[in-house]
């Protein structure tokens, strides 16, 4: 059994296309194809067919691809014991990050490596949830973030570790007339004029919850992506949005009010590759980015017991 054909179908599964493969592997499409078809002849059955412009993996082909997932990360294991013989962990570790979960998490770690020989090649990447699963093939820790649950969508095959938990606010300049509440109830969103995100990124998932509560459809007037101009756009005008507590800065015109009724809080978690994840240097960052994230909310907690 020649593992390369193992190592290419787990290639082919993480990213759907001979294209996507020669790209990542730096080889030409034809090569990359001339290896699948070496592997089909070797096991003597098809492994991969047509799906749109891309391909699908077999029956075959995933069982396959799961035994290169099984071989890979062996072989990562191997090279950790071998980095800990070594002496200890070291190498390019890269990590891609949604922006308002990197900023109060990457500093800390960077501080926290600065002498030691794990060098961090950092990323900053705004997308839809279920769009952060695919950057694990080219990073070894993605940092993603969702309404429903710990684990994003699409990450049902990567490893997945629970960074935060954080409240989700709805942001209002300091002269909104419901900033005079300590919490707002959804009724009392219905009638707001909205800055909202893209449909099916996480935040787009509170206002969702409130029409679901209201039974109202509400009025967003914008979707943007950068909570910096959502929190400009808000403090000079009686719109509203959702923004997160642990980085949105409070004061010079800018309030946050916890919605009573319905949960808003957003899960924070790393995934990545189950190879990836037995690194040495890999998992050292992920040890910090827990280490960092609790005292962040413990931090928080703390100032709300005492508001």
């Amino acid at each position: 059994m020649d593992v390369r054909h193992l190592d290419l179908l787990r290639e082919l599964a993480l990213r759907g296309s001979v294209t996507e493969v020669a790209r990542a592997t730096h080889r030409t499409p034809s090569a990359v194809s001339q290896q699948l078809k070496a592997a089909q002849r070797e096991f003597g059955m098809a492994l991969a067919e047509p799906a749109g412009r891309g391909l699908r993996l077999t029956e075959a082909g995933r069982v396959l691809a799961e035994g290169g997932a099984t071989v890979a990360t062996a072989v990562e294991q191997v090279r950790a014991q071998w980095d800990s013989f070594r002496g200890g962990p070291s190498g390019i570790v890269t990590v891609a990050a949604l922006p308002s979960a990197a900023t109060f998490l990457l500093s800390e770690v960077l501080r926290e490596l600065d002498g030691s020989a794990i060098e961090l090649r950092c990323s900053d990447i705004d997308i839809a949830e279920a769009e952060y699963a695919a950057l694990a093939a080219d990073n070894d820790i993605v940092i993603a973030h969702s309404v429903t649950g710990v684990r994003p969508a699409g990450a049902a095959t990567l490893t997945a570790v629970p960074l935060a938990r954080e409240p989700l606010d709805i942001a209002m300049a300091a002269d909104h007339p419901l900033a005079a509440q300590a919490t707002v109830r959804t009724e009392d969103l219905v009638d707001c004029e909205w800055i909202g995100v893209p449909n099916c990124f996480p935040f787009d998932s509170v206002l969702e919850l409130v029409e679901r509560a209201t039974g109202a459809t509400l009025h967003v007037s914008q979707r943007l992506r950068d909570n910096r101009l959502v929190e400009s756009l808000v403090v000079g005008s009686r719109r509203i949005a959702v923004l997160p507590r642990f980085t949105t800065p409070t004061g010079n015109g800018l309030v946050l009010r916890e919605i009573a009724d319905i949960p808003t809080r957003r899960h924070i978690t790393a995934i990545l590759r189950r190879d990836r994840a037995e690194r040495l240097a890999v998992k050292r960052i992920l040890e910090i980015l827990q280490r960092v994230a609790a005292d962040v909310e413990r931090r928080h907690r703390t100032a709300s017991a005492h508001d």
